[in-house]
């Protein structure tokens, strides 16, 4: 495993460097990449073809920095540069690390002061430069493909406490145990807790720009389980615990020609160091599973690729609004279906029978899809035979 990006780097080419990068993280700020391109696309193509239509907004031109514009700038800019001074005079902590450095007081405060005269000051130059004597609004007009930044950032925003709630009420005991530590955390993520709150989000942003709810659903759907997918390879290479139950069965014939780690792996170095230490290794990440595990994230990745495929062929073929994102829902909740069977959750008793919150959710996902296609289908087929 290579809980850092520099590991793989190192480790394919024989380097010795240290980078700040975990690999988790960067497979994630790909994801992030890839579903913004792809609905940017899709948001355009909707546009082009008049199911979209481009909003306007006021914005008032030529007005000088005011006091407290100038104040928030240099405070912001001040934490800013305070964490980047701390990060470059103790770069080799701030690499062991990221995340903690990030979270700890450490600092560099006259690189701080520095760094914020110097941007105030830019701040204060550019808004005089083009100040007016009376500064005037105007109307200009917002593209639905230029909304698609600010729809992922909140979608973003909002997944991340979905994810970090829904994952407190799956392992409560441990929220309990220390919740300053479960609230400022990177770890600790529930995916369908996130995709919940990054949906209402999402669709609240769009209605105040007045971006039908449909369509952009349909726009962001096979970027949706296309940054899944990427995210989950993030989750393997780093080994960050996500994976499968104990398989210590013999591979099937049948499956003689893939490799023998993608039926059954121990995930060694893995970055929560977890099982048992490695003999000679020394380092951070020493550990790897006693026992081999199914390396699920690489099945959910798999299965991903082949949703993105079907939807992304199905995308100019349906016509209904709002159906494409109803098969993506569906086909969401089958996958996790599948794959909680070998994963490993925890489990709770419903009504006799043994689920994780993950089964639980992902069978009313598939059940809301599937009825949001019957009502939309349904509604078409009336409106077309009047």
């Amino acid at each position: 495993m290579y809980p850092r990006l520099s590991d793989l780097i190192n480790d394919l080419f024989g380097t010795h460097i240290i980078l700040p990068i975990q690999s988790y993280g960067f497979f994630l700020a790909l994801a992030f990449v890839t579903g913004t391109w792809l609905l940017y696309k899709e948001l355009d193509r909707k546009e082009k073809q008049g199911l979209l239509k481009p909003s306007k907004k006021k914005i008032l031109k030529g007005k000088p920095a005011s006091a407290a514009d100038l104040a928030i700038t240099f405070i912001v800019s001040l934490l800013v540069g305070y964490k980047i001074g701390g990060m470059i005079l103790d770069y080799s902590l701030f690499a062991k690390d990221p995340q903690d450095f990030i979270l700890s007081m450490k600092g560099s405060w006259w690189i701080g002061i520095l760094f914020a005269a110097a941007y105030t000051y830019y701040i204060y130059y550019t808004k005089n430069k083009n100040k007016l004597e009376e500064p005037v609004w105007k109307e200009v007009t917002v593209h639905a493909r230029e909304q698609a930044m600010p729809v992922l950032f909140i979608a973003v925003l909002g997944g991340i406490i979905g994810s970090k709630i829904f994952n407190w009420f799956e392992y409560w005991d441990e929220f309990l145990r220390d919740p300053l530590d479960s609230i400022l955390s990177f770890s600790g993520m529930n995916f369908y807790g996130g995709l919940i709150a990054a949906f209402v989000a999402a669709i609240y942003y769009g209605h105040r720009q007045n971006i039908n709810w449909k369509n952009l659903s349909d726009a962001a759907a096979p970027g949706l389980i296309l940054a899944y997918g990427i995210g989950r390879i993030g989750c393997h290479v780093a080994g960050d615990g996500d994976w499968g139950i104990v398989n210590t069965s013999p591979k099937p014939g049948w499956l003689n020609f893939i490799p023998d780690w993608l039926w059954a792996y121990n995930y060694p170095h893995n970055i929560i160091n977890e099982g048992v230490l490695i003999p000679g290794c020394t380092g951070l990440h020493c550990h790897q599973l006693a026992q081999p595990v199914f390396p699920t994230p690489v099945y959910e990745t798999m299965m991903a690729v082949v949703i993105f495929i079907i939807l992304w062929s199905l995308r100019k073929r349906i016509k209904i609004p709002g159906v494409l994102f109803s098969i993506y829902l569906m086909f969401n909740g089958v996958e996790r279906l599948l794959i909680e069977k070998i994963r490993v959750n925890a489990r709770y008793d419903l009504l006799g029978m043994s689920v994780t919150q993950a089964e639980v959710i992902s069978t009313l996902i598939f059940i809301t899809g599937l009825s949001l296609f019957i009502v939309l289908c349904l509604k078409y087929k009336k409106k077309t035979s009047l």
